[in-house]
């Protein structure tokens, strides 16, 4: 079973970190909310999403089974 990448919308603050380091997966819409654009952990993104999960202030970011 593949890693998922999984935000908490309620502790996200949409400050952009994630999507400045993985902008394939992360982004910011019209209105300043982060959007998942792929939920899946493929090894091609696997070190980028990891230091997003280090990186992001409120540790919103997870992964998981």
């Amino acid at each position: 079973m593949a890693m998922r990448i999984h935000v908490d919308t309620v502790l996200c603050e949409s400050n952009g970190i994630c999507a400045g380091i993985v902008p394939e997966v992360f982004d910011l819409d019209d209105d300043d909310r982060l959007e998942l654009l792929r939920e899946e952990l493929t090894p091609d993104i696997e070190p980028r999403v990891r230091d997003a999960v280090v990186q992001c202030p409120r540790n919103a970011i997870s992964l998981a089974h």
